[in-house]
């Protein structure tokens, strides 16, 4: 049964990023699109950490940060193509998710939750504030990886919101991927266990320590990619994509469609994502409307707009 669910999710992903081009009016859609998947792809992460292990943060757009900065510092400074310095800014993020991961993840609650927000508040700090290597608020040129380039040689013809949409979009189905597959796996499992009780899970054997680690370090490795994309695709990176609201922007996309469920956070990604694009007639009213949004749907939908659909239409079915 979790395996057939698994195929599902993923056919459905599949399903939705080929067929949706087919209703896009202009080119400036696939560049929202774009946006969709790389937002998608870092709540993805979150839902490993939040959802899988129950651990809460509140400082990954740090790790974005990481990443995307990676992206355009690395080329420039150490001669890296601009992919290799994505596996880099991965690299570094899991390396600093390990390292500052075992002190923080001793702590529950709120106050894990602040110490995840001091990290994500550190990153944006350095990032603003070392004008010389970063460009400060200004922030900075990112590199283009030549790739659009290549496939033209190759009698390819794209543009480059079609090429970022469906480059975003592969790298989005096999994080999916990823992550459902270690739903199931042992690690998965034992993640999963620490959700219930970490009292429990201990009792049967498992490492809470080390398992809680694992989820933090694999959801860093996740917002940094995310990060890295963002900053390829848009070709331009400011400290903002490493700020608090960025932060809280990626876990509200998580609880909105779905923490629990890897379909339902990629869900509330594009939600989120999208409602601006079609509240900008309401420009005024934005920021109301988006607190009105979540308002309601923790109140009527507790689990997530998805999971809570779903189980409405099978109880009916019934």
């Amino acid at each position: 049964m979790a395996g057939r669910r698994k195929w599902i999710s993923l056919a459905v992903l599949s399903a939705l990023i080929v067929l949706l081009p087919l209703v896009f009016p202009s080119g400036y859609y696939y560049r929202v699109g774009a946006l969709v998947f790389v937002n998608a792809l870092s709540v993805v992460g979150l839902v490993i950490l939040i959802g899988y292990a129950g651990q809460i943060s509140l400082g990954h757009a740090g790790f974005a940060g990481i990443g995307a900065y990676a992206c355009a510092l690395a080329p420039e400074h150490l001669g890296l193509h601009p992919l290799l310095a994505l596996v880099l800014g991965a690299a570094i993020s899991a390396a600093m998710a390990a390292l500052i991961g075992r002190p923080i993840l001793r702590l529950k609650g709120y106050y894990l939750a602040v110490a995840t927000l001091g990290f994500g508040i550190l990153v944006s700090m350095v990032l603003t504030n070392e004008r010389a290597l970063t460009g400060g608020p200004d922030g900075m040129v990112v590199s283009d990886p030549g790739l659009r380039s290549l496939l033209r040689d190759m009698g390819w013809r794209v543009s480059g919101g079609e090429f970022w949409y469906g480059a975003s979009g592969f790298v989005l189905l096999v994080g999916a991927w990823l992550a459902l597959n270690l739903y199931d796996s042992p690690t998965g499992r034992a993640m999963r266990a620490l959700h219930g009780s970490e009292v429990a899970a201990a009792t049967v054997g498992i490492d809470v320590p080390r398992q809680k680690l694992r989820a933090f370090v694999i959801s860093a490795v996740y917002a940094s990619v995310a990060g890295s994309l963002l900053a390829l695709q848009n070709g331009y990176i400011t400290p903002d994509v490493a700020g608090f609201m960025h932060s809280v922007e990626m876990v509200t996309m998580a609880v909105l469609g779905g923490v629990g469920s890897v379909l339902g956070a990629t869900f509330g990604a594009a939600i989120l994502t999208l409602l601006p694009q079609v509240l900008t007639v309401f420009a005024e009213y934005e920021q109301l409307v988006l607190g009105l949004v979540m308002v309601l749907v923790m109140i009527f939908m507790p689990q997530g707009l998805l999971p809570s659909i779903a189980q409405r239409l099978k109880g009916r079915n019934k």
